[in-house]
């Protein structure tokens, strides 16, 4: 369904509310120019990319998300992260508390566990519930999760419960198509893909495949980067949340939300960007 901005929106696994199909990163969002950063995203709020991405890692994103909402908490599908060292029963509330507090809201609409640590997911997913219950946080979910990480946080919290894995997800890097996806569809767990274009090496328009990249985006009007965004998103699972420092970008991506790929340009990136074996273990950055 798309909202009056031409933004797709879909249910956000089994959490029964909609957020934009693409979203916005913040991964060194605080890095240069914070005014500029934080107009990105209210830009992008314009556009209908809700789904706003942080987490207590990304040093000061934070405190630029809060610049970027202040006044239009209700917009947005907010979402930070606990990292793993913080992460037992008592460091995960406190966390949580610290986040709220640096983006002035009363509530996350989704709190993740970072990636796997030491504390026993029993503990974390206790704590989980505990901000639930409180209504600090409206769900919670994971990331960097494999499929047997999945399972076995699915076994401690049951049915419904986890909303979301966040995971390392771009056209040169489809590993979590193998096992992690069809595991997510199975037990109605949204996938959001994190750094969609890369780090540093979105396909270059020299090389082969970059140039059937090329070839598609020409066909529909868009740009390289948009057809990636929507190859990535072509499953009902998938969601996307590429990084804008400026409010151009955030409007490149934001058209990325209205495009949708015929069968032969999928199959065509299939081919250009082939899948590979599945690795031994998840490729996360």
């Amino acid at each position: 369904m798309a909202d009056k901005s031409g933004m797709t929106n879909r249910v956000f696994g089994p959490t029964g509310r909609e957020t934009s199909v693409i979203g916005q990163g913040t991964w060194y969002i605080d890095r240069g120019d914070r005014a500029a950063a934080a107009a990105a995203l209210r830009r992008g709020l314009d556009l209908g990319m809700t789904h706003i991405d942080t987490a207590e890692m990304y040093d000061d994103a934070e405190l630029v998300v809060a610049d970027a909402i202040a006044g239009r908490r209700d917009e947005v599908f907010l979402v930070s992260k606990v990292l793993p060292s913080n992460a037992s029963r008592a460091g995960t509330i406190k966390a949580c508390e610290r986040s709220l507090q640096r983006m002035k809201t009363d509530r996350l609409d989704c709190y993740l566990l970072h990636w796997r640590g030491s504390y026993p997911l029993e503990d974390t997913v206790a704590a989980f519930d505990d901000l639930v219950e409180a209504g600090k946080i409206l769900s919670w979910g994971v990331s960097n999760f494999d499929a047997d990480d999945l399972q076995e946080i699915y076994d401690v919290a049951g049915d419904d419960q986890i909303a979301c894995n966040q995971v390392l997800y771009h056209l040169q890097e489809r590993a979590i198509e193998h096992s992690v996806i069809p595991w997510c569809e199975e037990h109605n767990v949204a996938v959001t893909a994190y750094s969609p274009f890369g780090h540093n090496d979105f396909p270059n328009p020299k090389t082969e495949s970059g140039r059937v990249l090329q070839q598609i985006a020409d066909s529909h009007g868009a740009t390289p980067r948009q057809v990636a965004l929507a190859f990535l998103t072509r499953r009902p699972s998938v969601f996307a949340i590429p990084k804008a420092s400026s409010a151009a970008h955030a409007e490149q991506n934001a058209k990325a939300g209205s495009l949708t790929l015929g069968k032969s340009d999928i199959a065509a990136l299939d081919k250009a960007f082939p899948l590979g074996r599945e690795p031994s273990h998840l490729p996360m950055i």
